[in-house]
């Protein structure tokens, strides 16, 4: 008779849950009863704003068990793919991943508060032979992410930084973060995260920069407005490069034909939110006069998506999940395109969980129309 094969436990549990309850109570009691598991490591959730806070707030702490971090969202990358409004939520258990969870709050006083922060993850770091990698989630209306981005990636020198931008469903009235017990304005959750478990950090975008070259020539980058290109109204510069009426123009356009500006040997999307009355393009992120940006063109997303996927796979083997921050121009662009099922369904079949966002963060830089994430294996 042989022997019975012994198989090794798994060194990482990953549980995900959603709920399209309207009701925060009956939502967070449906997600809890879907990832409860002994001595989670960490929970995240992300959820519609149109939850009432207070009783949602209340929900986290009496159903969730273990760290709980979150944002507001555009919608979630979820089991089944996308999904709009409601919540969804994810549990990660091993005795190989801590995680620690800092509040930033309030963002115009961010220098001392990394200072503070590094020197603990320091400490904590020296303590310990784990890698670690950091997840940072910010409200994306307080328009800080470049600078909060930029300082926790310098003070923390090996630490690479993968993150997104609290949404609201494009309402781009109020974005929120969750933080022990609380949602938040102008603030930010950094969560230090040191494991024995293989990973590897990614930025993916499906866009190539073309010969469509301009230059900003007015702006204010403090308010992430550009008011002149090549010397005339913004909207009516870009419009005319890209050949589309101006009275054309929507969130699903900019999503096809973003900015793109070069840092270094690699081009980086500068995504446009909105038009402002007086003929201004109100971006996604800071842009300053004198930038030299192409037009970017878009590859085949799906193609271009299978290959992160399996380049993760050549690296680590197998995830067991990927934390994904999705901004949400890519999601229009799928939807624009008709392949909003089809890129869905890729991600559920990845394990990818995460949210739409309105900006990513990727080690000290903050991008945009790019899916940002972290890959763990088991």
């Amino acid at each position: 008779m042989s022997p019975t094969p012994q198989t090794s436990p798994a060194r990482l549990i990953a549980r995900q849950g959603a709920s399209v309850s309207n009701d925060a109570e009956t939502a967070v009691q449906e997600i809890a009863a879907q990832i409860d598991q002994a001595d989670p490591s960490l929970n995240l959730v992300f959820f519609s704003d149109a939850y009432d806070q207070d009783l949602l707030c209340h929900a986290f702490t009496k159903h969730l068990r273990g760290p709980v971090i979150g944002c507001t969202s555009a919608g979630q990358l979820a089991a089944q793919g996308f999904q709009v409004g409601g919540i969804s939520a994810l549990s990660l258990a091993s005795p190989d991943l801590q995680a620690v969870p800092y509040l930033i709050h309030p963002l115009n006083d961010v220098a001392q508060q990394v200072e503070q922060i590094a020197a603990d993850v320091q400490q904590r770091l020296k303590q310990t032979t784990a890698q670690a990698f950091g997840l940072l989630l910010v409200d994306a209306l307080a328009e800080k992410e470049e600078i909060v981005t930029a300082s926790l990636y310098r003070a923390l020198g090996d630490v690479p930084i993968i993150g997104g931008s609290a949404g609201d469903m494009l309402h781009f009235k109020n974005t929120f973060v969750y933080h022990q017990g609380r949602l938040l304005q102008d603030g930010a959750v950094f969560s230090l995260c040191m494991t024995s478990l293989p990973f590897t950090v990614f930025k993916h975008q499906h866009f190539q920069p073309t010969e469509k070259r301009l230059v900003i020539t007015e702006a204010e980058p403090e308010h992430r407005l550009v008011r002149e290109i090549n010397g005339e109204a913004a909207v009516v510069a870009y419009a005319r490069i890209i050949e589309v009426p101006v009275d054309e123009l929507t969130p699903a356009i900019f999503s096809r034909y973003p900015l793109m500006l070069r840092i270094g040997t690699e081009f980086y999307v500068r995504s446009i939110a909105s038009i402002e009355p007086d003929g201004s393009l109100k971006f996604y992120c800071a842009i300053d006069k004198g930038l030299v940006l192409t037009i970017g063109e878009g590859q085949s997303a799906i193609e271009a998506l299978q290959g992160t996927f399996t380049a993760i796979r050549e690296e680590i083997g197998e995830p067991v999940v990927i934390l994904g921050c999705d901004c949400i121009l890519r999601r229009l662009e799928m939807e624009k395109r008709g392949l909003a099922g089809e890129i869905g369904q890729l991600m559920a079949a990845n394990h990818v969980f995460g949210f739409s966002t309105y900006g990513e963060q990727f080690n000290s830089l903050h991008v945009n129309q790019t899916f940002t994430g972290v890959a763990l294996g088991g």
